[in-house]
C-alpha cells in the first residue's frame, strides 16, 4: 500500500512540473471569476 502511495505521488509531482503552467492558468481564471463575482454583488 504505500509502495502505491509514493509511486501516485511520484506521478502525481511528474505531471505538476510538467504541467504546471496549464494548472496556474486555470487558477487565475478561476480567481478573476472568484473577483468578478464578488464586484457584482457589491
Amino acid at each position: 500500500m504505500l509502495s502505491t502511495l509514493q509511486h501516485s505521488y511520484r506521478g502525481l509531482s511528474l505531471l505538476m512540473t510538467l504541467n504546471w503552467d496549464r494548472f496556474l492558468s486555470v487558477a487565475a481564471i478561476a480567481i478573476a471569476l472568484t473577483a468578478g463575482a464578488y464586484v457584482l454583488t457589491l
